[in-house]
């Protein structure tokens, strides 16, 4: 797939205006929701409108949430025929939009509204379907045109919710090692260091962000941009989505479900890092006869039992997740022992893994100097919630994390 160009500026728009000349488009669908199109898509709108190019808008009205209908609706209004698409605003708004440009074969163009999350250049879309938090295969934009004066503008609850966001490379980097060392997940040591070296450029400007400098929040859509980037490079959420993302699911999910108000997926991130980092750290401080001793005593729950809590966990849904996990659940009798085994054998390079996380400390430190929370409560959730999400959310995704390998440690707590 071609890397989408990536344009932040004072001039976003005007490069917007030339862009979709030298690609000839001259019909536009532009998705929005209220919000967006009030913070940049009525000015994106009008400015097209004065260099002579046909508008459709398409203004979503309430609290917006990816699911069917939603979908649906942009499908039904859009009059697609020889149409580009124009998504103006944050994550969601974006992963309608790809998904829906992948779906009619018609190209799409983003125009962020903050910098709140990296999906901005994926080719994936994060959709809720049939109550399932999904990540299916959209288009990436063919550019992004972020125009420095809307972001930096934006609430600051978004623009903290994509330093969460990035924070949370740091356990998705050692998730990403970890599922390649003992689940023989596909890796791609390049793509790693390339988003090791985003958390390097951003991490220092915290404050600045957290300041809403400009500089600094330009730099960190930069960066979200090239996170998503290297999704699209890998082919999959690897290089950017570990458990800390899998926590930030299962609690939206929880927050759909019980029909509270969305939370920012970033913020969640952001808080689940957190959560991972001290996961990390008592993993830290097992000691190879320990883990040995561990691994001997370790017996994976009965998998009717298992089951019955995954049902607890995910009411309505549960047989879907159980299907995806086949291949944990019925992991017995020689398998298992042949995994612990393979644990064993690695843990100095799974230590190493475990010292390359930024402490907890460190990232509560971060995470408070860019406004965003480090504790349940300064999102509207509970102790209890968050717990939850770190015994049953690795069975969201069929991936090997920190929170499966801590189950195989610990079966009676997580």
């Amino acid at each position: 797939m071609m890397t989408p160009r990536v344009i932040i500026g004072g001039d976003a728009n005007q490069q917007l205006i030339d862009f979709c000349r030298e690609q000839c488009y001259q019909h536009l669908i532009l998705v929005a929701d209220q919000n967006t199109f009030a913070a940049a898509g009525q000015r994106v709108n009008a400015e097209l409108t004065g260099a002579g190019f046909d508008i459709q808008n398409i203004v979503l009205d309430g609290a917006v949430v990816p699911d069917e209908s939603t979908l649906l609706r942009v499908l039904i209004q859009a009059n697609v025929a020889d149409s580009a698409f124009l998504a103006v605003g944050a994550g969601t708004i974006n992963d309608i939009t790809r998904f829906v440009s992948f779906k009619t074969g018609r190209p799409f163009i983003s125009i962020p509204t903050a910098p709140s999350v990296d999906g901005f250049t994926s080719s994936v879309a994060a959709l809720v379907i049939g109550g399932v938090k999904l990540t299916t295969p959209a288009k990436p934009p063919q550019a992004v045109f972020a125009n420095s004066q809307v972001l930096v503008n934006a609430p600051q609850p978004m623009i903290s919710a994509g330093f969460g966001d990035l924070l949370g490379k740091s356990t998705s980097l050692a998730d990403w090692k970890l599922g390649h060392l003992l689940w023989n997940e596909k890796y791609d040591a390049a793509i790693a260091a390339r988003t090791a070296n985003l958390l390097e450029r951003c991490v220092p400007l915290a404050a600045a962000i957290g300041r809403r400098e400009t500089q600094a929040v330009c730099e960190l859509m930069d960066a979200l941009a090239e996170s998503g980037n290297c999704i699209l490079d890998f082919g999959s959420s690897h290089p950017a989505s570990g458990s800390e993302h899998h926590l930030s699911h299962f609690l939206e999910l929880k927050l759909l479900r019980e029909k509270r108000p969305a939370i920012l997926h970033g913020l969640k991130v952001g808080l689940s890092a957190l959560t991972i980092a001290r996961m990390y750290e008592n993993l830290s401080d097992i000691s190879k006869p320990q883990a040995e001793a561990l691994l001997d005593a370790s017996t994976l729950p009965q998998i009717e039992a298992e089951r019955s809590k995954i049902k607890l966990a995910y009411p309505g849904i549960a047989d879907e997740i159980i299907n995806s996990q086949q291949a944990f659940l019925n992991l017995a009798g020689s398998d298992f022992n042949q995994l612990k085994r393979r644990i064993l054998e690695n843990w100095d390079e799974i230590q190493e893994i475990a010292a390359g996380v930024i402490p907890s400390q460190q990232i509560a430190g971060l995470l408070s100097s860019a406004g965003a929370a480090t504790q349940p409560v300064g999102l509207g959730l509970g102790d209890d919630e968050v717990q939850a999400a770190a015994r049953y959310a690795h069975y969201l995704r069929p991936r090997f994390t920190i929170c499966k390998l801590m189950k195989i440690f610990y079966p009676e707590r997580f």
